[in-house]
């Protein structure tokens, strides 16, 4: 007996035994397991699997503090820009975890430190909005620009004080007075 071929346009179903193998690749994304997916990867596995939501593994790994895994993701191929279905960046997840090993890790292996995935919030806007202090420190270094607006024509600053932030708005009203002011 043959398995009727889909049709054209629609998704062929999975068996349980595939899905329960993807939840497990994510989960090691998520929790870190840097070595298996090493050797998934080694296996063919591709580096910028995304889930249901649009997270890839980077985005995983990087929103969950998993420096050894996104590196591990990284160096097989994993894409430093590719955004979930929010627009998010893994960037802007290690900005809104506060996570600054793995934000240097990103932006050593390419990610745009004003990248924006298709939305219109640079990382270091959510920092800002987060209060992130170090975070807007460490993304300013690497050349973020203060005075980028959003989509509705917000910076940084404007998004801190919107978010009640206490810090991140004079440090970033520093960060674009004019030299001498």
């Amino acid at each position: 007996m043959t398995t009727p071929e889909p049709a054209p346009g629609s998704k062929p179903a999975l068996d349980d035994e595939t899905l329960a193998f993807a939840a497990r690749v994510f989960q090691y994304a998520r929790m870190g397991h840097a070595e298996e997916l090493a050797e998934l990867f080694g296996q063919g596995l591709p580096a910028n699997l995304r889930n249901d939501k649009g997270d890839s593994l980077l985005m995983l790994a990087a929103y969950n503090g998993q420096e050894a895994a996104a590196r591990a993701i990284l160096e097989a191929g994993g894409d430093p820009e590719l955004a979930n279905d929010h627009g998010q960046t893994p960037l802007a997840g290690a900005a809104f975890k506060n996570d600054l090993a793995v934000a240097r890790l990103l932006l050593d292996h390419g990610a745009q430190v004003d990248g924006t995935g298709g939305g219109s919030r640079t990382a270091l806007m959510t920092a800002a909005m987060f209060d992130r202090t170090e975070m807007v420190a460490l993304l300013l270094a690497r050349g973020a620009d203060p005075d980028r607006r959003d989509a509705d024509g917000r910076g940084a600053a404007d998004l801190a004080r919107q978010m009640g932030a206490q810090a991140t708005p004079a440090q970033l009203d520093a960060a674009t007075r004019p030299a001498g002011a």
